[in-house]
């Protein structure tokens, strides 16, 4: 892994491909400023060492030019976040752009306009990478987000610098994933939480052969509930995939890792906050009634084993956390991974709604890493090597 610190920026135009990817409102103002400050640490980096930068990203799926998904509406808020004037391009490819980044001075920030105006970026074309490279001498990537994408800034542009290296986002990235799928300190455990089996059967293949523990949450828990002859009532399940679920709990006995369900639910009447409550147990969810979180019993359970493991991922919450008053079991678990953290273990939360819950209940400080790349994340889980980190290879 090349890394920030091995290239001298010196007099260096460094094109750094970020991740802007940001929400906007409806006056086109950004309401979660997270991924641009993300970044804020290599771009300070490449200009306190004499270089100035470039910066790449896309916004959104515009179809066309769409004025709403600009770049130029960001520009502010990223100047902002930098403490530095950052200066604007209306084109990312093209002999305008190519001329105001040759005319950047040192220390200097110039923010391209949106990759995905142009179909180009998406299809990966080479010409188009060609273009983009002219822009600078040194090409990072920084952005995790895209990192699974082949696309021609994220992975066909590397190939025309010989100077390339990881941004410290992307470094950090990869070395939290590592502590987890490579190196890191048993027990480990992984808590899978989201509404689909289906959805999650290559991660969990790839860390029956990483993991001690694994915590299944959220709707997955009723399919395993009735391929063990349990009654789901009205909850979410996946008949197809009930003989699967079975073939795991075999599967991950013989390699020696203990799986975990939640014994009781907290069950609604109907899908809405202000459903009518009731807690059953997991195998024994009446008709009518639909399981939307965990129970009390498996919340004080699962905090035991969150509290004696050394490694701790956490990818999906434990039920409907958007309805309040079936938040409890994600709020729980995010609560004792934060204690776990503090008292040493490693806590590694990615995936969007994961994500999502631990920023909505004010728990980031409490966990050591938070992935800001939900698709690249998953990838990443399941084995695949990325084609953005290939490309810096």
């Amino acid at each position: 892994m090349r890394t920030l610190d091995q290239i001298n920026f010196k007099d260096q135009r460094a094109v750094i491909r970020v991740d802007f990817n940001v929400p906007l409102n409806d006056k086109l103002e950004v309401t979660d400023r997270t991924r641009i400050e993300a970044a804020q640490q290599t771009i300070q980096h490449i200009l306190a060492s004499g270089g100035s930068c470039v910066l790449l990203s896309h916004l959104g799926r515009p179809k066309g030019k769409d004025p709403k998904l600009s770049l130029k509406n960001i520009t502010n808020t990223v100047e902002e976040i930098l403490g530095v004037p950052v200066s604007f391009s209306e084109n990312c490819v093209g002999k305008q752009a190519e001329d105001l980044a040759a005319a950047l001075p040192v220390g200097g920030v110039l923010l391209m306009e949106n990759l995905r105006y142009h179909p180009e970026e998406t299809s990966g074309d080479r010409t188009f990478s060609e273009q983009l490279s002219k822009l600078g001498t040194v090409y990072v990537n920084d952005a995790f987000g895209t990192a699974h994408r082949a696309h021609a800034s994220t992975t066909i542009m590397a190939q025309f610098f010989q100077e390339k290296c990881f941004g410290k986002l992307l470094e950090q990235e990869v070395l939290a994933i590592e502590k987890v799928m490579k190196n890191g300190e048993a027990p480990i455990l992984a808590i899978l939480g989201g509404a689909k089996v289906s959805s999650k059967i290559t991660i969990i293949e790839s860390l029956l052969d990483k993991v001690d523990h694994l915590l299944i949450g959220g709707g997955m828990v009723y399919t395993f509930t009735k391929a063990l002859g349990g009654n789901v009532g009205n909850s979410i399940c996946e008949p197809d995939y009930c003989d699967y679920a079975l073939e795991l709990l075999e599967k991950a006995k013989q390699k020696g890792v203990e799986i975990h369900l939640p014994v009781d639910v907290v069950a609604g009447d109907a899908f809405s906050n202000d459903a009518k409550q009731n807690i059953f147990d997991v195998m024994e969810i009446p008709e009518g009634w639909e399981a939307m979180d965990a129970g009390p019993k498996s919340n004080t359970t699962f905090h035991e084993l969150i509290l004696k493991c050394k490694t701790i991922l956490w990818n999906g919450p434990m039920g409907v956390f958007e309805f309040s008053n079936f938040a409890n079991g994600t709020i729980s678990v995010g609560e004792s991974i934060g204690e776990a953290t503090q008292k040493g273990a490693f806590s590694l939360v990615g995936g969007g709604d994961s994500v999502a819950a631990v920023k909505q209940f004010g728990m980031q400080s409490k966990m050591s890493y938070i992935s800001t790349g939900g698709g690249a994340m998953l990838e990443s889980l399941e084995g695949k090597t990325l084609p953005g980190i290939a490309a810096l290879s």
